[in-house]
């Protein structure tokens, strides 16, 4: 009987043996696939499949996991109302339903898979109207107008409110009003104007603060930072950028925001890529996009800082228009 025990537990033992080996050769094999798979290089710029038209002073957001690109003016001077759609996980492009009307300089937000385009250029002078479009009814449909017709303002989202960040009139110039759209009443409400007027500025949320960094101000480019605390309807000043400009490429990710290339006030190309931390009230200077533009649509998705078309001029109508899709990882 005892040597029956001892043949039994001995083939037991080896078959323990042989499925701890089945187990070790499968987690090999699945740390050796896992290892195939592309590492995160950080800090550095990748491009995507250029758009099927070159576009400068577009507005860009993120709808239903893609980049909604609408508007701008392309490479022959003309005012569109062509919507482009960017995959970012196909690399591909498609068409969207076109805006009702041509627009330039207009900005955008997303609310409940809603996406909102306001203001900019090509109603005769500078807009107010508001833009919604939903991806089910695939429709756009007019909303309440601004309270300010203005142009190359920028908006941010928060708790599903639309805040509407600085801009340019006709009369005013550079203006400093803020507002805020309430898509559930369709609504707008002033709220505390920014302590300097700027157009082209760019916005970031952080928390309950909306950063407003740089733009174009009634003294030109002057690197001018200020934070607007939603809880309170306040603003404070931040330390400027040590790079002033105005028409970045810009977004948040994580505690940054990442302001890219961009131009100054005599219209000349600006090529530094920099981050605000808000915590620190610092900014850094990183990897350079790798070709320079200005007033470019951008939207920030999965980590990821999306430039997208641009030009070689500030100024309308002038200079090359691009169709470059630039990806900034940091």
């Amino acid at each position: 009987m005892n040597c029956i025990r001892f043949q039994v537990n001995k083939f037991s033992m080896a078959a323990i043996a042989l499925t701890m080996l089945a187990v070790l050769i499968a987690a090999i094999s699945a740390a050796a696939q896992t290892s195939t798979a592309p590492a995160v290089v950080h800090n550095t710029w990748t491009t995507g499949t250029p758009m099927p038209s070159p576009i400068a002073w577009s507005t860009a957001a993120v709808l239903k996991n893609q980049i909604y690109v609408v508007g701008g003016i392309n490479s022959a001077n003309e005012t569109t109302a062509d919507v482009e759609i960017y995959n970012p996980a196909t690399d591909n492009w498609s068409t969207g339903v076109p805006l009702p009307s041509p627009i330039w300089g207009a900005t955008s937000a997303v609310v409940k898979n809603v996406l909102y385009v306001f203001g900019g250029y090509g109603c005769g002078n500078v807009c107010g109207t508001a833009w919604a479009f939903n991806p089910k009814t695939k429709s756009w449909v007019s909303k309440a107008p601004m309270l300010t017709a203005q142009g190359s303002a920028r908006a941010v989202a928060y708790n599903n409110i639309v805040y509407v960040i600085g801009g340019n009139t006709s009369g005013e110039g550079r203006i400093a009003t803020v507002e805020s759209y309430d898509p559930a009443n369709n609504t707008w409400t002033d709220e505390a104007p920014l302590l300097d007027g700027k157009s082209e500025l760019s916005v970031g949320l952080m928390g309950t603060t909306i950063v407003a960094a740089d733009g174009y101000t009634g003294s030109g480019d002057t690197g001018d930072n200020e934070a607007y605390n939603i809880t309170t309807n306040s603003w404070s000043y931040l330390i400027s950028d040590p790079t002033p400009r105005n028409g970045s490429c810009t977004g948040v990710i994580g505690a940054n925001l990442y302001v890219s290339d961009g131009n100054d006030d005599s219209n000349n190309a600006i090529t530094v890529n920099e981050s605000f931390n808000l915590t620190k009230d610092k900014w850094r200077s990183l990897a350079t996009m790798p070709e320079t533009v200005t007033d470019m649509s951008f939207a920030v998705y999965k980590g990821k800082l999306y430039c997208i078309g641009g030009g070689s001029y500030a100024i309308q109508f002038q200079g090359n228009v691009y169709d470059y899709v630039q990806i900034y990882q940091p």
